[in-house]
């Protein structure tokens, strides 16, 4: 449709229908549901106003979307197809690493090429689109959705919410195989207090603006037509009835002009918030802030359509929302081609060979190896024995998977006899050590222990106060240990664990986060020494949970450790734990050793429009080939405001052959360096920087130079 005509088609339209138009349901409305996320519902409709309402939530699957559109467009008055929504987080049938594993594969790139074959999967079971990416910067592993983001970092979650964007929506979202992304949660939701899911959110503006936002923003930037609003507050305020930051930020300063959609039921949660007086003034309010869908409440539904009639503000905006909806769905192609998807596409794609390699792939770039006191890789020769209940759990591709079938995945257990069916391995699937394992584990040559947690303890909803080594598996790792000091282990997590215990005592230690539906073969590929890993910590691990939460960039206090020699007690410090991380973001090994140049610079000057070159060579010093993520920070020495002690700025991540050498080298401009100053100015302020490249933000590998 040309614009002209969607113009005609709105005015055509009744009160009643436009407000439909911003309304989502789930798919209980219609006889089946996938997937509750929220509060029950009692709502009143009239007959068959199911069938004109906007949006729908969770459903999927070729046959089954087919025949609810066909119900929309023939129950519609004007015959207005529906958009199909649903959470496609990290795959559709084919799983993928969850994104936080994904972060830790520090490869923005293979994360554009996961999300490219999670929209062929799921376009061609007929979804328009996901809400995906989950841009929320997490510095808190209490809290159970960090699973869902890529990590701790702003610039590097940027380069992965820009990637998902490009994957999902490819050379256009009308197309069959591509879907279109929705940003979210705007705003700040993962800073949620105490690491408690739907809580308030207290940062400064300072904050807000220049850690947790950038992600959100270069997902619009890279062309997302859809944005999530948070159940959060902001100052105060819940994310879905703040103008401020769904119209000045969003829409203005970022320049969003697409459809945003609240979260589920987070409209009406205004009320329960003590913010809104009912559900009439929730809507309106939510209206006022900018939502145009209303996802799984009535407040719209029930209460606008007799605001709005005397109120002639209202009926501009319902206007105006209604409009973007009809925009979004003819970007769709929905008007001219309503039903996506086809059963020889679903056969087409779904677990195909080629996702198969790349759920592998993905599970070995991601794979984190944190500790390696030359137990690895393991002999093929070797014999081993595998303790845990995880090692024959399918619960470790993340609870998103909604649309997953358990019986593809493939577990640890199963993965090494399809991998390497001659390998003696003897699988003991269990949390206490009895005597038949215990008895097994003394004559063997290496132990692995499959450790963490399974994927229903992580997502949405599965806040914890404690992200200590449950107590069972820290007393199977005592009863091996005991017996056998050649102990792996082999975590699986959708969250950093404080592990301090295991970094003492284990042999090795391997994070596989969780791997997705073949993801195991690659781990078991990299235990044997057939890949090298080259992950790296995403979000930086604690030795208590009492740090949380923390960050690689925080600021440098007044009392900093080290600095008051006479008054040691009145450090800014813990008195029973370091301050810093048992293993920081950035960090990782490789059975390959690197070695880095000193950081030359191309001038020691930088003009305000001018650029520097910052380079490295970096060399393998090992005798197999492998990957390192070659990071670029910067620090900003001194500020009008107080500045993070690093910043990551820049991301490489060569392959290197063994005995070789690459030279690695990364633009430094005045916009890279930009902050906001005491006076709330984005700005890059003259002075001194310094500047390191590394193997992680421990790196003290540096050199300085001034911006003038």
């Amino acid at each position: 449709m040309t614009e002209l005509q969607l113009k005609e088609l709105l005015a055509d339209m009744s009160l009643g229908e436009k407000i439909e138009q911003l309304i989502q349901f789930h798919g209980g409305f219609y006889g089946d549901v996938k997937l509750i996320t929220g509060p029950g519902h009692d709502y009143t409709i009239k007959p068959d106003q199911q069938w004109r309402i906007g949006t729908v939530l969770g459903e999927a699957g070729y046959e089954h979307l087919k025949n609810l559109q066909d119900g929309f467009m023939e129950k519609q008055p004007h015959h207005i197809p529906t958009i199909f929504m649903s959470d496609v987080i990290h795959g559709y049938k084919t799983i993928f690493p969850v994104p936080l594993g994904q972060g830790a594969g520090f490869d923005p790139e293979l994360t554009r090429e996961l999300a490219e074959a999670t929209a062929k999967e799921a376009s061609a079971a007929g979804l328009h689109v996901t809400f995906s990416p989950m841009c929320d910067l997490s510095r808190d592993a209490r809290w159970g959705r960090c699973m869902e983001g890529t990590g701790e970092d702003p610039w590097l979650n940027a380069r992965f919410a820009e990637a998902m964007v490009l994957g999902y929506q490819g050379d256009g979202i009308e197309k069959q195989g591509n879907i279109a992304a929705c940003v979210k949660h705007f705003a700040a939701y993962g800073a949620a207090t105490a690491g408690r899911d739907y809580s308030g959110v207290e940062l400064c503006e300072r904050t807000l603006l220049e850690d947790y936002l950038p992600s959100y923003e270069a997902a619009v930037k890279a062309g997302a037509p859809l944005v999530m609003s948070a159940f959060n507050t902001i100052n105060r305020i819940p994310c879905s009835t703040n103008k401020w930051l769904l119209r000045k930020i969003l829409r203005e300063q970022m320049g969003f002009d697409g459809v945003v959609i609240s979260d589920y039921g987070a409209v009406q949660e205004t009320v329960v918030h003590t913010s809104s007086c009912d559900k009439a003034d929730a809507a309106a309010k939510a209206l006022k802030a900018g939502v145009d869908i209303d996802m799984m409440s009535d407040c719209y539904l029930s209460y606008l359509e007799e605001q709005a009639e005397a109120n002639e503000e209202l009926c501009r905006l319902i206007d105006e929302s209604c409009l973007r909806v009809l925009e979004l769905k003819n970007k769709l192609g929905l008007f001219e081609h309503p039903i996506r998807g086809s059963k020889e596409l679903e056969d087409k794609y779904f677990y195909c060979e080629e996702h198969k390699e790349l759920s592998v792939r993905a599970a070995r770039e991601s794979a984190t190896l944190l500790k390696n006191d030359g137990l690895l890789p393991l002999s093929k020769n070797s014999k081993i024995v595998v303790a845990g209940k995880l090692a024959t759990s399918t619960n470790i591709v993340g609870s998103w998977a909604i649309f997953a079938e358990a019986d593809k995945t493939v577990t640890f257990a199963d993965a090494v006899k399809r991998r390497y069916p001659e390998a003696d391995v003897e699988v003991y699937p269990c949390d206490e050590a009895d005597e038949a394992l215990l008895a097994a584990c003394k004559t063997c040559d290496a132990v692995i222990l499959c450790i963490g947690e399974e994927d229903d303890k992580t997502g949405e909803s599965k806040s914890i106060s404690d992200v200590s080594l449950c107590k069972a598996h820290q007393t199977l790792f005592d009863a091996v240990y005991g017996v056998n000091k050649n102990t792996l282990s082999l975590i699986y997590a959708g969250r950093p664990l404080a592990i301090p215990m295991l970094a003492e005592k284990s042999k090795a230690i391997l994070d596989a986060w969780y791997p997705g539906t073949f993801g195991n073969i690659g781990i078991w590929e990299l235990l044997f020494g057939d890949a090298n890993p080259c992950g790296r910590v995403p979000m930086s691990f604690p030795y208590t949970t009492g740090q949380l939460p923390m960050s690689y960039s925080a600021f440098i206090t007044g009392r900093p450790i080290g600095e008051w020699k006479g008054f040691v007690p009145f450090a800014s410090n813990y008195m029973d734990v370091p301050n810093t991380a048992l293993y920081p973001f950035g960090w990782g090994l490789s059975y390959s050793e690197f070695a880095y140049s000193p950081v030359s610079l191309s001038s020691d000057t930088l003009t305000a429009d001018g650029k520097i070159t910052a380079s490295v060579t970096v060399a393998n010093k090992g005798s197999v080939d492998g990957k390192e993520p070659v990071q670029l920070y910067i620090r900003d020495v001194k500020g009008s405001v107080i500045r993070p002690c690093r910043e990551l700025k820049g991301l490489r991540k060569p392959m290197i052959r063994a005995g070789e050498s690459v030279t690695v080298s990364f633009e430094i401009t005045a916009d890279m360096l930009r902050f906001y100053n005491e006076d709330m100015e984005f700005v890059a302020e003259p002075g001194e920087f310094q500047v390191w490249i590394g193997g992680s933000s421990l790196t003290e590998n540096g050199a300085a130079f001034r911006l003038v």
